[in-house]
């Protein structure tokens, strides 16, 4: 590396070790390659997917029973057709998240899954530590990083550590800080851990190219690679125990860690932190013991075994619109299922305690952030038919996009619902029989006292997930205690429940305009994701929020004038409400408020050593990179 003082830095700045290059040739989607490791799975699998699929199946089976029994009772039209199909399509993946947690819990009671080894008990590895970064903010990313590895230091653990820094940054001012703070942190890394930094001329396809020049230039010197995002932050025990969990299985080619949420200052952002640690966990177990060998990967806090990614993972293009090239945006998802097509194992690790992530802080920040995510889910529609995939795997591929897709279909069953009025006299839609064709003839009990029992069936599937979370930790004194006793767990609980069903109108329709925007444009702009809490605008809410705030005062008017069913009003008062929501969100929650609105959780009331080091060390290389002094190199 240039060793002159830090004063300006250098054009395309780079400190990297000798290439150790590896053959990573990109994979046909058409085409299914030779397996390159075991491709068997444990038996025990199709019993716990039986057990997650089947009951939710027959859940949905039964209710479309019974709806369909009372539509047909004049016989069956298609706009009934549509909506018992619409219904079913909503219904199953609510069956599914109640039957995933039923297999958590039953997965838990009968200790499906063996408890960790010992990380000294497996043969050291070397392993690179990957973050790759795009315009991010340079005091933050190297502060977590000189926390990890100061915390794997202290473990001296079995295996060996590189960090690489993968630079993407366009902006020329903030590459500057990265290449002062890089040399900070080369000079203050503990004896033993190589550090480097690398920013490309072009970032050609992004973040999965950038993870794929790495990939085949320096791979060959590494077993395995622990891809970290820019907010991400891990403990040295928690990496240690990746690295020894793909160093005692062969057969592994991806494993991913459960991140948890941390620094949560803000309502939304805590809302989101409390959520994720009181019942996210759960839902982790179930996805873990149905899941099995094939798993998936989220992109980040994960280890990967190099050679099989080389071999099995490099991304194609994909063909878009117009038969043009088109990236694959997420492209983690699709990488989990192509080594899993290989035969590499992908597996999941809920317990591995210590990796965090961060969140966004407001609505706005989280919704602009999804709209990438949804981007990029849809095209996993184009990519179900690719050869030699393993059904677990097109169902990941699936099911992250019809998480998306529920949104739409949720407001169409809104807008159907919402047309059918109170009774007869207000019911929009009509229906027609074929004694009367002029005179409209729907079920008398449709508009109020069944639709109720319908929203109420839903509402209670939805929340039982968190409400079997919440079950456990109120039930288990020593779980309550670490969120503040049960009393305040249980008080936060029921403002996060408000809470997320204030909030699930409004990103019902964001989602829905996501999914119109994928399909009638072909590009979204590429920006690093907000971090921090911004203050928007009342006028920058309202812009972002009108669509909400007018469907909600057009129902609004419906229900003063009786023409909306009144079990709509949560949902009508979500929606006008969009904008002093919005702005709710992003209020800091301050340490004064009563403790069950703070919705404290385990790392709020104490927070994890790691956190408080890298903050620590965000904060001194933010003054670093303030104060102009040249920098020495070394």
């Amino acid at each position: 590396m240039d060793t002159e003082l830090m004063g300006a830095a250098p054009l395309l700045p780079m400190d990297m070790p000798p290439p150790a290059p590896i053959s990573a040739p990109e994979q046909a989607l058409d085409a299914a390659p030779a397996p390159q490791a075991d491709t068997s799975a444990p038996a025990r699998s199709r019993l716990w997917r039986l057990a997650t699929f089947v009951p939710a199946l027959i859940g949905t089976a039964l209710l479309m029973n019974g709806l369909y029994g009372w539509f047909a009772q004049d016989g069956m039209t298609g706009l009934e057709w549509a909506l018992l199909s619409m219904i079913a399509v909503t219904f199953v993946w609510v069956c599914l998240s109640v039957s995933t947690v039923g297999v958590a819990i039953a997965g838990l009671a009968a200790a499906a899954r063996a408890e960790a080894r010992a990380s000294r008990d497996a043969p050291g590895i070397d392993v690179a530590l990957l973050v790759p970064i795009y315009n991010e903010v340079p005091q933050n990313v190297f502060g977590n990083a000189h926390a990890m590895l100061a915390d794997l230091a202290a473990r001296r653990g079995p295996h060996r550590y590189t960090l690489f820094v993968l630079s993407d940054t366009r902006d020329e001012e903030i590459a500057a800080l990265e290449w002062r703070a890089y040399c900070a942190l080369k000079a203050a890394a503990p004896d033993g851990f190589a550090v480097h930094y690398r920013r490309r001329a072009q970032n050609t396809d992004k973040k999965v190219g950038n993870l794929a020049e790495w990939t085949r230039r320096w791979g060959g010197g590494y077993e395995g690679m622990v891809v970290l995002d820019a907010d991400s932050l891990m403990t040295g025990r928690a990496i240690d125990r990746l690295a020894s969990e793909l160093s005692l299985d062969p057969g592994a080619g991806l494993i991913q860690s459960f991140p948890m949420l941390i620094g949560a200052q803000t309502v939304f952002a805590r809302l989101q932190q409390f959520s994720n640690i009181a019942y996210g966990w759960l839902l982790a177990e179930g996805l873990a013991t149905w899941a099995q060998t094939e798993g998936n990967y989220w992109g980040h806090n994960a280890i990967i075994r190099t050679r099989a990614f080389a071999g099995a993972a490099m991304l194609p293009h994909m063909r878009g619109r117009g038969g043009r090239s088109e990236l694959i945006l997420s492209h983690d998802f699709v990488e989990a299922g192509l080594l899993r097509r290989a035969g590499w194992r992908v597996r999941f690790l809920p317990r591995v305690t210590g990796s965090f992530e961060e969140t966004p802080a407001t609505l706005i920040d989280y919704v602009i952030r999804d709209r990438r995510w949804c981007r990029g889910n849809l095209q996993h529609l184009r990519l179900l038919g690719t050869k030699g995939l393993h059904p677990v795997s097109r169902f990941h591929l699936f099911h992250g996009a019809i998480s998306y897709l529920l949104s739409p279909a949720w407001f169409i069953l809104l807008v159907i619902w919402a047309l059918l009025g109170v009774d007869q006299e207000t019911n929009v839609i009509r229906y027609f029989n074929e004694a009367n064709p002029l005179f409209p003839d729907w079920p008398p009990a449709m508009s109020h006292i069944d639709s109720a029992v319908f929203l109420v069936i839903m509402y209670a599937l939805l929340l039982t997930p968190k409400i079997a979370g919440a079950g456990i930790i109120a039930a288990t004194p020593r779980a309550a205690r670490v969120f503040g006793g049960k009393a305040a767990f249980l008080g936060s609980f029921l403002v996060e429940v408000a809470l997320s069903v204030a909030y699930a109108p409004i990103m019902m329709i964001q989602q829905t305009k996501a999914v119109v925007n994928a399909y009638v444009t072909r590009t979204e702009a590429w920006a690093p994701q907000a971090r921090d809490a911004q203050n928007h605008s009342w006028t920058t809410l309202l812009k972002f929020h009108w669509l909400e705030t007018v469907l909600g005062l057009l129902l609004l008017s419906g229900l003063i004038a009786g023409l909306v069913s009144l079990w709509l009003a949560p949902i009508v008062a979500s929606l006008v409400l969009a904008v002093p929501l919005s702005a709710l969100s992003g209020v800091k929650i301050s340490k004064n408020a009563p403790s069950t609105l703070r919705m404290e959780s385990p790392y709020t009331l104490r927070e994890p050593a790691i956190v408080k080091h890298a903050m620590a060390e965000r904060a001194r290389f933010g003054a670093l990179l303030a104060d102009k002094t040249p920098v020495a190199a070394e």
